[in-house]
């Protein structure tokens, strides 16, 4: 039976959006430290958990974007649906992830999953998760300890509560552009924005009125988050006098939109919401209008 959802405030500290390699390896071991491998290939389902088979950080358990951070897929309601809360809190309690554990998630695709499971252990009221800056790569580029063991998790509890206020739906999305109410900014890479390729859903293009910030534009020549103050000065340009509460984060299907968000958390800005169902929901609908090109 599915436990229920209780309006308790975690006890788990707040931490910062980013970790380093170097602060994660002085804490591997810590009683109330989770790692969570989120590697994963939109087009090889099954490569993100043989990669962790082969060699991950040790003690890291390996989540899977499909099975474990997404919910039933209707036809309509996009590739990556964000799954009951309930039901995902049972699948974090079996990795191991507790109420009073601080969470760290990496991938090797710039953070582009792993902020995924970021935003949505907070969306359920657990804020004590950080991304791993530089993922998998600045992790073996400073030689720091991998291990091929398989991790046994031990089963805990995590308590969800009421998902936070921080999606909107596609009515919310076409009547907040409307009436300009709402600003929509793309995540997606900038050739499938336009609509020049699209190598995953059946239409190419993205909502009209859309803006497109690529979520790699949130990272440097290393791979790492860029600074907060050129992260802010960068969102604040963006939004152009708007306020943070305007802004929805959308992309392919909810996922690499949440890098988006990651990126305003690191740069001290709150109050943006994403739209889970992004493109592959919004497309599914032959009535909803497409626009092409920049």
């Amino acid at each position: 039976m599915s436990q229920p959802i209780n309006p308790a405030v975690h006890p788990a500290p707040i931490p910062a959006p980013l970790v380093s390699p170097e602060s994660l390896a002085a804490r591997t071991g810590q009683r109330n430290l989770r790692i969570v491998d989120l590697r994963h290939d939109l087009m090889k389902p099954g490569a993100g958990h043989a990669a962790w088979q082969a060699g991950h950080i040790a003690g890291a358990v390996h989540l899977d974007l499909d099975e474990d951070l997404s919910g039933p897929k209707t036809g309509r309601n996009g590739r990556h649906p964000l799954p009951d809360p309930l039901e995902f809190a049972l699948v974090l309690g079996a990795a191991g992830i507790g109420d009073a554990d601080h969470v760290v998630v990496y991938d090797d695709a710039g953070g582009a999953f792993a902020a995924r499971l970021w935003w949505m252990l907070r969306w359920l009221g657990h804020d004590a998760v950080s991304v791993l800056d530089g993922g998998w790569q600045a992790w073996t580029s400073a030689g720091l300890p991998i291990s091929a063991e398989a991790t046994a998790p031990i089963a805990a509890v995590f308590t969800p509560r009421a998902p936070r206020p921080w999606t909107v739906d596609p009515a919310g999305v076409a009547a907040g552009l409307a009436d300009g109410s709402l600003m929509v900014v793309d995540a997606r890479a900038p050739e499938r924005f336009r609509g020049e390729v699209e190598p995953i859903d059946p239409v190419g293009g993205h909502i009209p009125g859309a803006q497109n910030r690529f979520m790699r534009t949130n990272l440097d020549e290393h791979g790492r988050f860029k600074s907060p103050a050129i992260l802010h000065a960068e969102f604040e340009a963006l939004l152009d006098g708007r306020k943070a509460e305007e802004l929805v984060c959308k992309c392919g299907s909810g996922v690499t939109a949440c890098h988006n968000l990651l990126a305003l958390a690191h740069a001290g800005i709150d109050g943006a919401r994403l739209y889970p169902g992004s493109w592959s929901e919004w497309c599914s609908d032959p009535a909803r209008p497409v626009a092409k090109g920049a």
